[in-house]
């Protein structure tokens, strides 16, 4: 019997330390992506007006965008991770490899018809959404554009550029899932830079040129996400050979595993875009103000850094250990992982929650104040930050509570969640914003307070089904990790306000010495505390850490 139960220890130890390695790695392939994503932030705020070419560029790439984050990294990737893992256990590699090629082939139909659809349909789409005085009554200065009259026009040809993006994204997407399965994850979750990187050189580069061929500005910003999207499909395909795919020409949509896949996708698309639904809501609602479009999405672009560091670093390494454990049959096993996971989003999730909303204001100035972004955009978009940051730890953990429903094939279940709490998000926004009288800010509390309750529901839902899942202990750790993250919040405002008495915000080197040093300062407190706290998770993450350091 101890033998057993040694055995059992054992063998979580090396799963939790394998979890963590992993998620070590994806979490600084994200971070890289992600610092390059803010770079392509700084870039647009650089060169393009918050209230006309920003709005417009931001609107036109929500429409592609909300789209592939349903069909491509949200619903088909966590659909197609869960079934390939399947599959292989349960038929054999080349079966899992013949199913990888029928959803390729099927992805790529679906999704071109979808985007013909959606480029013809443009006008339309972007006249239901954006209906805003703040977007639709915007005249564009003549000097600034060619053949357009309003801000509606160029986001509709914006919209049209940016839709073929979707098929090549979501491309990527299945076969970073396919990598995912077979225990990959360091160059899939790096792909996305190669997006950032040609998006970037394209659009700078167009930037200059576009008057020359009678192009609007923005043109270029929106071929370089058509061109970023093929770079990071193609940049993950030399792996997928070398981990044994080899693409086939099949098709057939009366597999009983394509369908499978079918059948969790539909429901999945709600349960894993709840997420993104807010946010498009939000870009609804925004189009009431000039330059609310750009202020929110700015804010939750900084958001992004940590989720995808943490919350998607982590959901997409447990995800593949979670359908393997779910279909062998070890719930133990299962409910153990699902835990630590839980538990190591958190570590991460509650301290940034702290800084980003202390720290809002010098980030802000930091990464995006200059050019065309003046003093005002910083202080707007520091607001939505602020209270975007108090939703850190539901936007990061929503997703692995949505992983524990699919390693079941349960997609129904987060669906209905889902759906309640955008339902939930429209009518906190049409109070804040039509009867109360607030401003963009509140449209970043509404998506904090609606993901927050989201993660809840889903994880008391789960916890009846897959059985006790090792809450105390995670309720134990955020009491501790709230104490020493509220002394590590202090010390960051403390340090940025003498720092920002001595030296000033109007010098590059002024501001990042007013970012760099609060966190250098508020880390070392937040380990020391953790230490004094002993909490352990700390301790595996820092042994993963210098263990591959």
């Amino acid at each position: 019997m101890e033998s057993e139960i040694d055995t059992a220890t054992t063998t979580t130890s090396e799963d939790q330390q394998r979890v963590t390695r992993s998620a070590g790695i994806v979490s600084v392939a994200v971070m890289a992506s992600r610092l390059l994503g803010l770079v392509r932030e700084k870039v647009i705020a650089y060169y393009f007006a918050a209230g006309v070419g920003g709005d417009a560029f931001y609107a036109a790439f929500r429409i592609p965008n909300l789209m592939r984050d349903l069909f491509g990294e949200g619903a088909l990737s966590k659909a197609f991770v869960t079934t390939f893992t399947a599959t292989e256990l349960e038929d054999g590699e080349e079966a899992a490899w013949r199913l990888a090629s029928r959803v390729f082939n099927a992805s790529f139909l679906l999704l071109t018809l979808i985007t013909v659809i959606g480029i013809f349909a443009a006008p339309a789409i972007v006249d239901l959404i954006f209906t805003g005085k703040g977007f639709q009554e915007v005249p564009l200065d003549p000097s600034e554009h060619s053949g357009f009259e309003s801000k509606r026009d160029l986001t509709v040809y914006l919209t049209q550029i940016m839709f073929p993006y979707l098929i090549l994204v979501s491309l990527a997407a299945v076969t970073m899932g396919l990598l995912n399965s077979k225990g990959k994850f360091g160059l899939p979750a790096s792909a996305s830079s190669f997006f950032n990187v040609g998006s970037l050189i394209v659009g700078v580069w167009g930037y200059y040129i576009a008057p020359s061929l009678d192009l609007h500005r923005t043109t270029a910003m929106a071929v370089g996400v058509v061109v970023g999207g093929a770079l990071q499909f193609l940049i993950q395909v030399p792996s997928a050979r070398r981990v044994g795919f080899r693409y086939q020409p099949l098709l057939s949509f009366r597999d009983e595993r394509v369908q499978q896949v079918m059948r969790l996708i539909g429901p999945a698309i709600l349960g894993v875009a709840a997420l993104q639904i807010n946010v498009l809501v939000n870009s609804i609602f925004a189009s009431q103000g000039g330059g609310w479009l750009t202020w929110i999405n700015r804010a939750f672009r900084l958001m992004h850094l940590p989720i995808g560091v943490f919350g998607v670093a982590i959901s997409t390494v447990a995800l593949p250990n979670l359908a393997k454990l779910v279909t062998e049959g070890d719930m133990e096993a299962y409910r153990r992982s699902f835990s630590y996971a839980l538990r190591l989003t958190f570590l991460l999730t509650v301290p940034a929650s702290i800084g980003l909303m202390v720290l809002a204001e010098p980030i802000c100035r930091l990464i995006f104040e200059g050019g065309q972004a003046s003093p005002l955009d910083t202080q707007q978009t520091a607001g939505a930050l602020f209270y975007y940051a108090f939703g850190l730890c539901g936007f990061s953990a929503v997703k692995i509570a949505t992983d524990g429903f699919y390693t079941f094939n349960d997609t129904r279940t987060p669906a209905i969640i889902s759906l309640c709490t955008v339902g939930l998000n429209i009518t906190l926004n049409y109070l804040f914003i039509y009867q109360l009288g607030f401003d963009h800010r509140s449209l970043a509390l509404s998506t904090s307070c609606t993901i927050t309750l989201n993660f809840l529901a889903l994880l008391f839902l789960l916890r009846g089904r897959a059985g006790e899942l090792g809450l105390a202990r995670i309720w134990l750790l955020l009491i501790k990790l709230a104490l020493a993250s509220a002394v590590m919040g202090g010390v960051c405002w403390w340090s940025y306000t003498q720092i920002e008495g001595w030296l000033g915000v109007e010098s590059i080197t002024a501001r990042l010495i007013g970012v760099f040093v609060p966190i250098g300062l508020g880390v070392a407190v937040l380990v020391v505390g953790a230490k004094l706290m002993r909490i352990r998770e700390l301790d595996q993450l820092l042994s993963a850490i210098a263990r591959r350091l």
